[in-house]
């Protein structure tokens, strides 16, 4: 028995999120669980580090699972399964792990990029992982009011209705906006977040530093803890999970 991580990407844009569903809806999760059963000739559990929502992309997602069998190389699995997986999931690394490891609860922190389109017209390739604003943000603005998230922070403004948190604090690592050539980056490092958390805070964002809005205005809307004084929620098809972080000290779960 060996307990193995794999890092992978997938374009989110055809699947309703990560997690595996009863409905028969297309998922991430489901669809490297029935290649990893056709590979082993049985059942496997795979446990990613998080959910990601339908229309939601990753760079370098992290799910760990048991494999039954010993004689396989570890190298052996990202051909094997990328040769099975559908072209929008792409499996990257593997890696052995000690048999308590759990890609959920030993992750230290994720961080998430948010992408925005400042130009006047992205291109098609670009359109399913952007949200063009057609406009050149205040990135200045927009960072000073990102810097209201560091550290252990009361997050209940931006969760979606239904989050099942048993907290809804979160530590924040790392919260800033910058550019890459047209595009305007939103990052977040944090040790979890919320449901639909990153797109809320993206749209709060960029609506208050349209309105010409300030830090305390967004200070505000942060301190209230009341989800109706958060604005606009960012499109799915902008966000990316990033990477995850399994070094260091966990703050809490």
């Amino acid at each position: 028995m060996r307990n193995i991580l794999l890092t992978l990407s997938y374009d989110g844009s055809a699947f309703c999120g990560w997690q595996r569903q009863e409905n028969g809806v297309r998922t991430v999760q489901e669809e490297i669980e029935k290649v990893l059963a056709l590979l082993h000739k049985e059942n496997i559990v795979l446990y990613g580090s998080g959910r990601t929502d339908s229309g939601v992309h990753a760079a370098a997602q992290a799910a760990n699972f048991i494999s039954p069998i010993d004689g396989i190389p570890l190298a052996n699995y990202i051909p094997a399964l990328n040769s099975r997986l559908p072209h929008d999931i792409r499996i990257h690394r593997v890696e052995e792990k000690p048999s308590d490891f759990n890609a959920r609860f030993n992750a230290v922190s994720r961080t998430y990029r948010y992408f925005f389109y400042c130009g006047k017209t992205p291109s098609a390739q670009d359109m399913p992982y952007v949200w063009p604003l057609y406009r050149w943000p205040d990135v200045a603005r927009l960072n000073k009011m990102a810097r209201c998230l560091q550290g252990e922070t009361d997050c209940s403004a931006f969760a979606a209705a239904g989050d099942k948190s048993l907290s809804n604090n979160r530590f924040i690592e790392r919260a800033v906006f910058f550019m890459q050539g047209d595009k305007l980056v939103f990052e977040i490092c944090a040790n979890a977040f919320l449901w639909k958390m990153v797109r809320s805070l993206a749209g709060t964002f960029i609506e208050l530093e349209k309105k010409g809005g300030t830090d305390a205005e967004f200070k505000e809307i942060l301190e209230s803890k009341d989800r109706k004084k958060a604005l606009t929620t960012a499109p799915a098809q902008g966000l990316f999970l990033w990477n995850v972080n399994f070094e260091g000290k966990r703050v809490h779960p």
